[in-house]
Formats: C-alpha cells, sequence, structure tokens
C-alpha cells in the first residue's frame, strides 16, 4: 500500500443531524480534519429544505433531538419546524462544525484506491477531494419525487413541490390541487384548505392517522428542564418507552401481537370516524393494509378538512395534466390554478446511495445493492468498501425516532475506532461473512413483522424496495439495537 497524504481524513456528505452527529463522534475518536459537504446553502438537512406551512416533527421533540444535547426550549410537544432548523444551528455551533461545513457542493461519485488506501470524493464542479475515511449521510429521505403525469409540462399554473416551497405563496382566489397524501400532506393540506378558493386532494393511498395529542410546553415546565436536566430526560424516557411499544409490537411483532396492531388500527378508525361526518368520504379515507405497512401520522386537523364544501377528495387515477387541471380515469376534469406535488421521495431508486460509490475490486455499490440485496452490516458498513460509513442504509433505521439511529451509529462508530486505536491501524473493512450473519439475522426476524406476517399488498410503501422487501427498518427493539452496536464482535472487521 501507498503511503498517501489525502486532503482530508474524513469526508462526511450531508450536514443535516445525521452527518453532525457523525462529526460528533469522529472529533471524539481523534478524527478532527474533517470536510462536511452540503449540497444545499446551509445545514440542517431536511429541516432547512422543508419549510411549507405546517411543518412540525412528527415524534415528540423531546425524542426527536439528542439526547446527549437537550433542548429545554421547545414550545410545544411537538416543536414547528423552525424551532429544528434552529436547534441544528445550535448544535453545529457548540461543537464547532461550521468550519468543517463546505456549502452547495454536489457530490458526484466517490472511487476507493485501494494501492493509497484513500477515497476519492468528485464533485460535479470538477473537484476531486481526498480521504482516508468517506462518511454518507445524505439522509432517507433527500432525492424528491416528481410523477411524470402525462402533459404536466403544459400546466400554465403554478407548480410547487413541498420541498421547493416558495414562501409566502398566496392562495387566495386559487383553485389548488394537492397530489399525495403522506405525512407531508397530512401537516400541509389543513393550511391551504384555510385559505384557497377550492381544494382538491388527489388520493393513491389512503394513510393510518391518529390523534396528535400536542400542547404548548408550558414556562414553569421550560424552566424545570433547563433547571433539573434530569426532569427532561424521564420525559424523553416516557415518550421513547410509548414510541418503542408502537413500533415493537405493532409493526415487528406483528405475528405475536397482532391484537396491538388491531387495537392500533381502531383508534385511527375511531378518530376518523368522529372527524368525518360522510359515510363514504370515511370509507374512502380507510386504508385497505394493516396498520404499520406505511409510516403512520399524527393529527387533530387533518380529516376535518374534508367535511368543508369547498374540499374534494379525489381517488381517481390521474389520467394527464392539462394546462387549466387535471383529467381523471373516469373522464372527470378538475380545473385549478395551483399544483402542489407532495409526492414524496424516491428512496430505493436513486437515494441507495445517492451518488455513484466504487469499492474494492471495483464494486459499484449501488449495481450491487439493487442486482441483489440491498444490505449492510448493523446498517453501517458495507464488505468491499474500506474505510466507509453509509449512515443511510439498508437496515439501519432503529426505532421511530431519526435520532436513535444516529446515536446507535455513533456508537458503533465510537467502538470500531477505539479498537483500530488499540491496534495502531487506520483501515477497517466488514468481512463478507459478518454481514451475511447480520442479514440473516435481520431477514429472519422481519418474518415476524407486519411486512410479511401482515396484509401490506395495498399500502405501496416506501418501505419496500423494488425487490418487495422491507430493508429499511432495523427488525429490533432500540435498547438491543443499542447493545450490539456497543458490543458487536471486534473480529467481524479486519484491520490494516
Amino acid at each position: 500500500m501507498t503511503d498517501v497524504r489525502p486532503d482530508h481524513e474524513a469526508v462526511i456528505v450531508g450536514a443535516g443531524f445525521g452527518g453532525m452527529g457523525a462529526a460528533i463522534e469522529m472529533k471524539r475518536q481523534g478524527v478532527t480534519d474533517i470536510a462536511i459537504l452540503e449540497r444545499e446553502d446551509d445545514l440542517g438537512g431536511t429541516w432547512h429544505v422543508n419549510h411549507y406551512p405546517g411543518l412540525a416533527v412528527d415524534i415528540a421533540s423531546v425524542t426527536y433531538s439528542y439526547s446527549f444535547e437537550p433542548n429545554p426550549d421547545w414550545s410545544r410537544l411537538f416543536a414547528p419546524g423552525t424551532e429544528l432548523k434552529a436547534y441544528a444551528e445550535h448544535v453545529a455551533d457548540k461543537y464547532d462544525l461550521r468550519r468543517h461545513m463546505e456549502f452547495g457542493v454536489v457530490v458526484a461519485g466517490a472511487d476507493w484506491d485501494d494501492d493509497a488506501g484513500v477515497w476519492t470524493v468528485r464533485t460535479e464542479d470538477g473537484r476531486a477531494i481526498t480521504a482516508r475515511y468517506l462518511l454518507t449521510a445524505t439522509g432517507f429521505l433527500s432525492q424528491p419525487y416528481t410523477p411524470d403525469f402525462p402533459g404536466i409540462d403544459s400546466f400554465e399554473g403554478e407548480i410547487i413541490h413541498t420541498t421547493a416551497w416558495r414562501d409566502g405563496y398566496d392562495f387566495h382566489g386559487k383553485r389548488a390541487a394537492v397530489i399525495g397524501t403522506g405525512a407531508t400532506a397530512v401537516q400541509l393540506i389543513p393550511e391551504i384548505a384555510r385559505t384557497a378558493t377550492h381544494l382538491t386532494v388527489f388520493q393513491r393511498t389512503p394513510i393510518w392517522v391518529v390523534p396528535k395529542i400536542d400542547f404548548p410546553i408550558p414556562a414553569p415546565v421550560r424552566r424545570l428542564f433547563g433547571a433539573v436536566p434530569l426532569t427532561q430526560k424521564a420525559a424523553r424516557a416516557v415518550n421513547t418507552s410509548l414510541l418503542e411499544a408502537l413500533m415493537v409490537f405493532g409493526v415487528l411483532h406483528y405475528r405475536q401481537a397482532k391484537p396491538g396492531n388491531q387495537l392500533a388500527a381502531l383508534l385511527s378508525k375511531a378518530h376518523l370516524r368522529t372527524q368525518v361526518r360522510d359515510a363514504g368520504t370515511r370509507r374512502r379515507l380507510t386504508p385497505s393494509y394493516d396498520f404499520g405497512c406505511k409510516r403512520p401520522t399524527f393529527s387533530n386537523h387533518y380529516f376535518r378538512v374534508f367535511n368543508r364544501p369547498d374540499v374534494d377528495l379525489q381517488t381517481s387515477s390521474i389520467v394527464r395534466v392539462e394546462p387549466d387541471g387535471i383529467v381523471v380515469d373516469d373522464g372527470t376534469k378538475v380545473e385549478i390554478d395551483t399544483l402542489v406535488l407532495a409526492t414524496g421521495f424516491n428512496l430505493w431508486d436513486v437515494n441507495f446511495p445517492a451518488f455513484a460509490i466504487t469499492g474494492r475490486n471495483g464494486r459499484d455499490l449501488g449495481k450491487w445493492w439493487r442486482e441483489g440485496r440491498f444490505q449492510a452490516y448493523e446498517g453501517i458498513t458495507v464488505p468491499h468498501f474500506p474505510n466507509f460509513l453509509t449512515l443511510n442504509s439498508p437496515y439501519s433505521y432503529s426505532g421511530l425516532s431519526y435520532f436513535t439511529t444516529i446515536e446507535g451509529q455513533m456508537r458503533h462508530m465510537a467502538r470500531l475506532f477505539g479498537e483500530m486505536r488499540r491496534r495502531g491501524s487506520d483501515r477497517f473493512e466488514v468481512t463478507e461473512q459478518a454481514n451475511e450473519r447480520f442479514l440473516d439475522r435481520a431477514t429472519e426476524r422481519l418474518g415476524d413483522s407486519v411486512f410479511y406476517a401482515g396484509d401490506c399488498s395495498g399500502s405501496r410503501s416506501y418501505y419496500f424496495n423494488q425487490h418487495g422487501e422491507a430493508t429499511l427498518l432495523r427488525p429490533q427493539s432500540t435498547l438491543s439495537t443499542l447493545r450490539e452496536m456497543d458490543s458487536f464482535p471486534l473480529e467481524d472487521y479486519t484491520y490494516a
């Protein structure tokens, strides 16, 4: 191996919460020469890109945050997006991350040089940046999906994708349409309905919605959180336990705890029944798949929108877009002025990985995943890819809060880099045998989940990849995941 001095010890792609968590841990492990490359013009990931009306977390903020960096000043139980953006800025400042960040950099690809023992990261502006370690933190929901409806280019009105929201856009006097009824749409639709002259919601697949127990956090409680951090830690533990019960018993252990899953579905149906007057509308808003096949969401306002005379729910398939409206398969034409695309993200075709990555012996990661099986050891490393950590990868998402995933991966990094320090090495690679054992365990555990033991046939869920496998979630409890990240066999890696 040739002794090559790289431009940086580590390159991290992505300056959202995942990338910042990775940078914090790398610095804790003594890797301080870090470059964080971000394609957007500021940090924060999804909380910078998304700023549509109604944006808020769908996990209570005491849980949707780093456990080692609590924020006692959340204004509500479910904080608005602006507060998450401010929290990201606070973390970057406190942990001195900004000086490592470069914005407006689009990474085109990365290649491993086995002789030199370095990664070469290529950017779209023509640069080649070398690093000993490569970490991808490009997010699970970072590649927006724009449907290619026939005639969409002919539409003469406004088209707005939720990830490219036009701040201050005025829906007064507009006939609006929203395509999509996922978590983003559930937050956005009530906001548009307040001002639009008429709103048509195009629904392909209904979503399970449960009541949102949200309220302002009183100032005395916020002061208590600040003065006695243990109280906020206790609140986090309670909320995390509730989410864990929902995930483990309602989704991952569906076969053993089917009544719990059915109870959650009954809660959602009862919520729908109390909020929507028309029986026909309720039927169209009721999912035909089991609870948990798609990520459910929380709202107290979404269902009520469909009681309004100026809101229509359209469940017929879209045939084409015309200059002044949308035609559906029964021949109906819905005339509109503004088209809002709440059509989500493309995970499995372009996001895993988000750019071309070539490892040892010329292995193309995206091609290997798509032609074989999506896989990553402990949801973070891949054989034939030395010194590579993929932070948004198959089987990596643990629990319902993304921060559970981030902190589990930080623990894995700490154990791995600690062993490298002990050995005096600067190169690691997971063995194929260890990767296969993890993949076999994950596959076996998923057999009890709602994805395979339940009925997900009508869900069109992004949990499933193009092979029909549900390879996004790690099929374990949060506690067992964190234990494994702290104690995986060190011999599962080779070191040099």
